[in-house]
């Protein structure tokens, strides 16, 4: 990654030049003191501090807009009015087997155990039977193992009941009493089942009333397209306890769907499909930029470093900024190199005759400067003056005619200054052109 050194102090650079004959000619600048930002530059691209998409709970129509594209909005607003059929449809489907399995109580007759027993023990086997198949159609493995234990365990207090019963006659009314117990778990499971079936629908049919997730500017429609067809059981049950999600998903199916219409805005009488993106609210209160920092630049990155950023759209612009978070775990560049994403809170900025800048929207391309380095009153040299050799870094210093081959540490560096931290005092004149030429010692002319 480029690295830009900026001048907050500028040095006073002292070079010179002459003819002369044998040695070589060398340019020289004195090494002072001075104060160097070391920056490391970005790409980056601007965004909204915070966005929400709103997905079609359903099949649906588009009954009422009732807030135009790129309106600014408040959270909670009713934005949109949708209709459902289906919905609706499952909604009253859900009540009505709720309202059946209210009435499953299971009364035992008092009667000769023996054929009563028998016509039992063929009911239960059915009723036992539904139980474990409903169970099977819950999709998450942990849940339907739970649905399965449910049915296990009810099916074998039966048995364990039946089983008293026939062996004594005379605790007929002891056993009568725990097959109706029995009966009555499988039916208070029943009972759950539908009522978390009614509240997954009901859900549904609520949130055809579209309000806005977040507050900020709404976007109408959807960019991309999703394939119609069956309801998103996931959505459906997203307002459930966690234990009952799937099973209410489950006992819900899915139904065909409506033709899905994804466009940029939202005409009433729209059809969208089960999932298909209806609107977007975006928060553009607060913009951030996101910068792709380079691996071997990223640890000079800290939270509450300042920046610099300047958007393609507004060339003569500069608008600063705060690093706000730095990723840890890394990604893949454009040109298949490792970046870090930095996060970065953006303000206001100002254009090159200081009057305000436009206010950036969301996408926009931009470099971002970021200040990582600050060294005040150091010494410091022209960044050509330093040759490298290895791993070492070196400068060559004249004196009475030739040049001495000196190494130094090197701090905020850059394209201009660098800082030297050790080997160097300050006043020294030094090569600052084509020092890489030179062997230590060598008589050359200024």
């Amino acid at each position: 990654m480029k690295r830009l050194v900026s001048l907050l102090a500028s040095a006073a650079l002292l070079v010179a030049g002459c003819s002369g004959d044998g040695d070589p000619v060398v340019q020289v600048g004195e090494a002072g003191r001075t104060t160097v930002a070391e920056t490391v530059d970005a790409p980056g691209t601007v965004g909204a501090r915070a966005s929400a998409t709103v997905d079609a709970p359903a099949d649906v129509r588009v009954e009422q807009v009732l807030v135009a594209d790129g309106a600014v909005v408040e959270q909670g607003a009713v934005l949109l009015q949708l209709s459902s059929p289906s919905a609706v449809a499952r909604l009253r489907q859900a009540q009505d087997a709720a309202a059946a399995a209210s009435t499953g109580d299971v009364q035992v007759p008092d009667a000769d155990l023996g054929p009563l027993q028998d016509a039992l023990d063929a009911a239960a086997e059915g009723s036992f039977a539904a139980g474990r198949a409903a169970a099977a159609q819950v999709p998450d493995p942990l849940l339907r193992a739970a649905a399965e234990q449910q049915v296990g365990e009810a099916e074998a207090r039966y048995r364990a009941a039946a089983a008293a019963a026939r062996r004594s006659l005379a605790s007929f009314d002891a056993g009568a009493r725990s097959l109706e117990d029995a009966f009555a778990a499988l039916a208070s499971g029943q009972q759950a089942q539908a009522a978390a079936a009614v509240a997954a629908a009901q859900s549904v049919v609520d949130r055809l009333t579209v309000t806005a997730p977040i507050a900020g500017v709404v976007t109408l429609g959807g960019a991309g397209s999703a394939p119609a067809g069956g309801d998103d059981l996931a959505g459906l049950v997203s307002g459930l306890p966690e234990g009952l999600q799937a099973q209410a998903g489950a006992a819900l199916g899915a139904t065909g769907g409506a033709p899905t219409t994804t466009a940029q805005g939202l005409p009433v009488g729209t059809q969208v499909g089960s999932g298909a993106p209806l609107l977007t609210v975006t928060d553009v209160g607060g913009l951030v930029v996101t910068a792709e920092v380079d691996e071997t630049d990223v640890l000079l990155v800290e939270p509450g470093q300042a920046a610099t950023v300047e958007l393609d759209a507004v060339p003569d612009a500069t608008y600063p900024a705060t690093v706000e978070a730095v990723d840890v775990t890394p990604s893949a560049s454009a040109g298949g190199g490792v970046v870090y994403r930095v996060r970065l809170a953006l303000t206001g900025g100002t254009t090159g005759d200081d009057a305000p800048a436009p206010r950036p929207r969301p996408g926009m391309s931009a470099v971002v400067d970021l200040q990582v380095r600050t060294s005040e009153d150091v010494v410091a040299v022209p960044s050509a003056a330093v040759v490298r050799d290895g791993g070492d870094d070196a400068v060559f210093v004249v004196e009475d005619g030739r040049v001495q081959r000196v190494e130094v540490e090197l701090g905020a560096q850059g394209e201009e200054l660098v800082e030297v931290r050790r080997g160097l005092s300050g006043g020294e004149r030094v090569v600052v052109r084509d020092a890489d030429r030179l062997t230590d010692g060598q008589a050359v002319q200024t």
